[in-house]
């Protein structure tokens, strides 16, 4: 059977030493505490912030949490490499602390659509109505049609609208095409606030899935302002067959127990990073599977057909609030086709797959593949962590 590595080498940025990184740690005894990463050391925020929702709400996060370590006001907890082996859900010591999504309070949303290559695809699985076998054969004769009619088009353009005349008139005109270059971009809701599970836990697929795959994207921490804080590593679980019989179903095919993943950390932005390098990153994907199945694939965020931040305008603003603000994916270009159990069949997952999101700006997100029934049920929701919070003193801390 596969296995992974958790360890601070694999699950950091590759400039962490000039990285600012917060999280979420389980702490045995006391609950979800917001945790900085410094110098091998996970140190307590909570008298800064009791949420990470709250700490992208300051003025300056980043210079609360340097002067923080620096003054000593944010004790160490426990040494990161110890925590990160600990977050592996099947080797768990839950008498020990293990990182957790390090997000909250905020709305988990996602863009879909946002690549060419991956319009293609979900235009593929409507024409296949989520059958697999079908998909080679619907990808050829789209690929004849459409061409390189969709490179270069700035959605919401001039030039957009006549390639959608065009494409109408060829009776290829979709549904997804309509968020992919249309004004209007796709912004769901991708799962429950506090659902999402960090490095190392399972991820879940819908036991009655037989077509899907996994979505790494770079998601924007963005507070209830707009304006964007940082940026993590996300995976985008997604069920290909469920979504391809009806977009009616894009909930079920999205939003199951263990689906979303998010992590290692939120890396804030500051002098060293910040958007423009966002725009750069490259999302690297890595499935190794129980089989011996092996796949690799990249997203590079350059090819984005929609600038981030107008993500995050379509996301929040005038017509849309969000007091505790929001977690964004960004989507991905990566459909896999790889065949998997047989020509034409593509890629699909199996339970026990290990997958891994990374990027040099953003570390490694590892989670192992079950079905949703099987990954641990979710129970600590917003009124757990307000009993929490409320017992611990921390509840209406302003800092």
């Amino acid at each position: 059977m596969p296995t992974a590595t958790f360890n601070s080498q694999q699950a950091l940025p590759a400039d962490a030493d000039r990285a600012t990184l917060v999280g979420r740690m389980w702490q045995p005894d006391v609950g979800p505490v917001l945790v900085a990463v410094h110098q091998g050391q996970l140190h307590d925020l909570s008298h800064i912030a009791p949420t990470a929702s709250q700490l992208l709400e300051l003025d300056v996060p980043v210079a609360k949490i340097r002067a923080a370590l620096k003054d000593g006001s944010a004790p160490s907890l426990a040494a990161l490499d110890d925590v990160l082996a600990n977050s592996d859900e099947g080797l768990r010591d839950t008498e020990k602390p293990w990182l957790l999504a390090p997000c909250d309070l905020q709305a988990i949303k996602a863009s879909g659509v946002t690549f060419v290559a991956s319009l293609l695809e979900r235009v593929i699985e409507e024409q296949a109505r989520g059958d697999a076998a079908k998909a080679e054969s619907i990808r050829t004769g789209l690929s004849s049609v459409l061409g390189d009619n969709l490179a270069g088009i700035v959605p919401g353009s001039p030039e957009a609208a006549k390639v959608k005349e065009v494409l109408i008139a060829q009776g290829v005109w979709s549904q997804y095409l309509e968020v992919g270059i249309g004004p209007d971009a796709e912004i769901f809701t991708k799962a429950p606030v506090l659902s999402a599970v960090g490095t190392g836990a399972d991820a879940g697929i819908h036991e009655g899935s037989v077509w899907n795959n996994p979505e790494p994207e770079v998601v924007l921490a963005v507070n209830s302002q707009g304006h964007v804080r940082g940026a993590a590593l996300g995976n985008d679980v997604n069920l290909r067959d469920f979504e391809g019989r009806s977009a009616l179903l894009l909930g079920k095919a999205k939003d199951n127990n263990a689906s979303c993943a998010i992590g290692p950390f939120i890396r804030l932005f500051d002098e060293h990073f910040g958007i423009a390098d966002v725009r750069r990153i490259t999302v690297g994907l890595q499935v190794t599977g129980p089989d011996g199945f092996e796949m690799e694939g990249a997203s590079s965020l350059s090819k984005i057909s929609r600038d981030p931040l107008n993500l995050v305008s379509q996301a929040i603003g005038r017509h849309h609030d969000y007091p505790d603000g929001l977690m964004l994916f960004l989507g991905t270009m990566f459909a896999p086709t790889q065949d998997r159990h047989g020509p034409g069949q593509g890629f699909t997952h199996m339970v026990g797959d290990w997958v891994t999101v990374s990027a040099p700006e953003l570390g490694a997100l590892t989670n192992r593949v079950v079905h949703s029934q099987q990954a641990e049920r979710w129970t600590f929701g917003i009124g757990a962590l307000m009993r929490n919070l409320a017992k611990r003193g921390l509840l209406g801390q302003q800092s």
